[in-house]
């Protein structure tokens, strides 16, 4: 009740005090949607109990395709995260069995193994069962985007992330939706594209591939080890990021359904759309690569109801 309030007052105060003409309007049916989907996601991680980060540096200009970076953060990002719940909890562990499955190269064709295969289905089939997914499903139903029969409904989340296409022309079937967005992947030996999931970055930290090198955000909002969403810099495999985005602690089956949910309600290639989500206001952005996802994304814009506190001072 109160997210709904905030998130009430936080549109009436943009009416009020105007918006930049480079942003969209907040989009309440969906903040109203996302917010329920917040309050059902019972796998999310609690922060400083299930693990701990530590934010440090704010992150310096770095080009695309540049490997020169200063590194304003000695410390991994992650410095503790509860991996018994990881594995304890059916989604994140199959998630987490799918992340070595692909190239990470694009270019390179992928090929799916019928055991790969079968642990796409098990994926899909558990993140079906959890009651943030049947409340996407339910939504996506009454907006006539989906087929109530979850059958129909299964195969339409595998054509959006798990259908294989080809992201580098004169190349095989190379990458997927999923793997852009949950696992990350390199171009042309230069640049990293995608790679959104906390988890694989956690994973990745450990094993010491990524190396996290400070936050991104604007002066009078920094990020705290509280922040659910984050924008952040990082090296993987010798190349960097300059700029990358992630949620924090959420759910597999969170982020999917809000994706899901941007990508059917829109026929748009490329769609941004704001949204307040628990104390964050964001950016969701998903573009299309035909009838899969190309790419999706959080871009946080405020933090900890900084946004309603600002402009109901104005």
């Amino acid at each position: 009740m109160a997210a709904r309030f905030c998130g009430l007052l936080a549109l009436l105060t943009v009416c009020l005090s105007g918006l930049d003409a480079s942003r969209p309007a907040v989009n309440q049916e969906l903040s109203n949607l996302f917010n329920e989907l917040w309050t059902l996601d019972v796998n999310r991680l609690t922060p400083d109990t299930d693990y701990t980060i530590s934010v440090q540096g704010r992150a310096s200009f770095v080009s695309q395709g540049s490997h020169v970076v200063q590194d304003r953060a000695s410390q991994p990002l992650f410095s503790n995260v509860n991996e018994s719940k990881l594995t304890n909890t059916t989604t994140y562990s199959l998630l987490m069995k799918l992340l070595d499955n692909y190239e990470r190269s694009t270019g390179v064709a992928e090929r799916v193994t019928a055991e790969e295969q079968a642990e796409i289905n098990l994926f899909l089939d558990a993140v079906l069962e959890t009651e943030v997914m049947k409340r996407a499903h339910q939504y996506l139903v009454s907006k006539s985007q989906s087929s109530a029969d979850l059958r129909r409904f299964k195969s339409q989340l595998f054509l959006i992330w798990f259908h294989l296409y080809h992201r580098k022309r004169n190349a095989g079937l190379d990458s997927c939706g999923f793997e852009h967005v949950f696992v990350g992947e390199t171009k042309s030996g230069t640049e990293i594209i995608g790679f959104h999931n906390w988890i694989q970055f956690y994973l990745q930290e450990k094993s010491r591939h990524l190396d996290y090198k400070g936050y991104k955000a604007r002066d009078h909002d920094l990020p705290d080890q509280d922040d659910h969403v984050l924008n952040l810099q990082f090296s993987w495999h010798g190349l960097v990021k300059p700029v990358g985005s992630a949620f924090i602690g959420t759910s597999p089956e969170f982020e999917m359904a809000l994706f899901t949910i941007v990508f059917l309600t829109s026929t748009e290639r490329s769609t941004t759309v704001l949204v307040n989500i628990d104390q964050c206001r964001m950016e969701l952005v998903v573009i299309r690569h035909g009838r899969s996802l190309g790419t999706a994304y959080p871009k946080l814009l405020s933090s900890n109801s900084r946004h309603v506190r600002q402009q109901y001072s104005h």
